[in-house]
C-alpha cells in the first residue's frame, strides 16, 4: 500500500508548505501510530520525556554536523515562522542600540523584514531593488555598510523573484541572514553568520518549527524586559524548551537532516544535485527567451525558485492546465507578481525536474 501510494504522487512544486522526502514520509508514516521505544505516537509524547529529548538532540547534532556549526553558536526550534524573526531579531539586537541596522532589499521577504525593524529603531536601507522589481542583486563589496552597524540583514534567497546570493556574504558588522527558503541547499562558512534563521516548511521540514542559529556573544544584547518568549536569551537557557517546543516538526525536521547526511551524502552532494536541477529549467528559457519570459537576471537566478511569464494570460493558463494533466502541480506564480513559479527545492527529485523541462520543450515548440 506504502509503494502505490508514493507512486500515485504529482511532483508538488510549491513554494511552502513543499515537497518533502518520501523516504521521510515513509519513515514518518511507520513511526506515527507508536514511536520506536516510547510507546506512543510523537504527537503524543511530552516534550520532557526522555524519548523526545533525543529527538530533540538528534535534530540538532544532525545539523551541527551538516553546517560544521561550531560551538560559538546556539541552536534554537522556534515558532512563529520567519515573521516572528523579522521582529524578534530587532527587538533583541536593535532596540536601544545607538547604531541604526543596515537592510539590503533584495525583494518581498526583505521588505517585509523591514518593516517590523523600522518600529524597534533606527533602519538604514543600503540598497533597494524595487526600481529594477526585484530582479537583480547587488555588489555587496560596494555598498556603504557601516561596521559599528547594530547588524546588516540580508534575505539570501527571495522566493517570489526567483533571485539568490550564490554565496556567503562577508560584512564587518554582525550578519543576519533570513535563508528561509534555501536553508541546507549547500555548504555554509558559518564563521560569517552571527545569525541564520530559516522557517523550515520550504526546504527543511513541515511548518511548524523555525531554526535560529545565533552566535552566542548576541544573546547577550536580549533585555531582561522583553516579553518573554521574544528573548533569544530565554530560549538559550531553556534549550528551545521555554515553552512546549513543536515536537512533530522538530521530529521531522531531524529526519529531513539524516536524510540529507546519510541518503544524499551531505551538503556539497545537495548543492551539485541542487545546481543540475536547475540548469535543466535554465537551458529551457535559455533556449526560448522570448516566450518564456524569466524574471531573474541571469547571474542572480535562484537555484530554488525559478520565475517566468508568458506575454499573454492565455499562454499561462494553457501551461498550468497542461502541466496539472502531466501531474505537475503548484507552479502558479506567488499572487503579487503572477506568472509562474517552480520551486525545486532539496526534496524535489530530479526526475520532477525533468518532467517540467520537457514539458516546457514540448509546449513552446506547440505554442511559440
Amino acid at each position: 500500500m506504502a509503494s502505490q501510494v508514493a507512486q500515485s504522487r504529482i511532483y508538488n512544486f510549491s513554494a511552502g508548505p513543499a515537497v518533502m522526502p518520501v523516504e521521510v514520509l515513509q519513515r514518518i508514516q511507520e513511526e506515527i501510530v507508536c514511536l520506536p521505544g516510547a510507546g506512543a505516537s510523537i504527537l503524543e509524547i511530552s516534550h520532557r520525556s526522555q524519548e523526545f529529548i533525543a529527538i530533540h538532540e538528534h535534530a540538532k547534532e544532525r545539523l551541527r554536523r551538516l553546517l560544521k556549526l561550531k560551538d560559538s553558536h546556539e541552536v534554537l526550534f522556534l515558532q512563529g515562522g520567519a515573521r516572528l524573526q523579522f521582529s524578534m531579531i530587532p527587538m533583541n539586537l536593535l532596540r536601544g542600540n545607538p547604531q541604526a541596522a543596515q537592510y539590503i532589499v533584495t525583494g518581498s521577504w526583505g521588505k517585509s523584514a523591514l518593516e517590523e525593524a523600522r518600529k524597534e529603531g533606527a533602519v538604514e536601507v543600503v540598497f533597494d531593488g524595487k526600481s529594477t522589481n526585484y530582479d537583480r542583486l547587488p555588489e555587496v563589496k560596494g555598498l556603504a555598510l557601516n561596521a559599528e552597524a547594530a547588524y546588516v540583514h540580508v534575505t539570501s534567497n527571495e522566493t517570489i523573484q526567483g533571485i539568490q546570493f550564490a554565496e556567503d556574504l562577508e560584512v564587518a558588522a554582525p550578519l543576519v541572514c533570513d535563508s528561509s527558503s534555501d536553508f541546507l541547499y549547500r555548504p555554509y562558512d558559518m564563521e560569517k553568520y552571527d545569525l541564520m534563521y530559516a522557517c523550515a516548511q520550504k526546504n527543511a521540514g513541515p511548518a511548524g518549527v523555525t531554526v535560529v542559529l545565533i552566535r552566542k556573544q548576541l544573546l547577550e544584547k536580549s533585555a531582561d524586559d522583553l516579553p518573554g518568549y521574544l528573548s533569544y536569551k530565554n530560549h538559550a537557557e531553556a534549550d528551545s524548551m521555554w515553552n512546549t517546543p513543536p515536537t512533530f516538526a522538530v521530529y521531522a525536521l531531524g529526519l529531513v537532516a539524516e536524510w540529507l547526511e546519510e541518503s544524499i551524502g551531505g551538503l556539497e552532494n545537495m548543492y551539485a544535485i541542487n545546481r543540475q536541477k536547475a540548469s535543466l529549467l535554465y537551458s529551457v528559457l535559455d533556449e526560448y527567451p522570448d516566450f518564456y519570459i524569466g524574471h531573474a537576471q541571469t547571474k542572480d537566478r535562484s537555484l530554488m525558485n525559478v520565475t517566468f511569464r508568458f506575454a499573454t494570460e492565455a499562454a499561462e493558463k494553457g501551461f498550468l492546465l497542461g502541466a496539472r494533466e502531466n501531474g505537475m502541480d503548484s507552479l502558479k506564480g506567488h499572487r503579487s507578481v503572477g506568472g509562474i513559479r517552480a520551486s525545486i527545492y532539496n526534496a524535489m527529485p530530479i526526475d520532477g525536474v525533468q518532467a517540467l523541462a520537457q514539458f516546457m520543450k514540448d509546449f513552446a515548440q506547440k505554442n511559440a
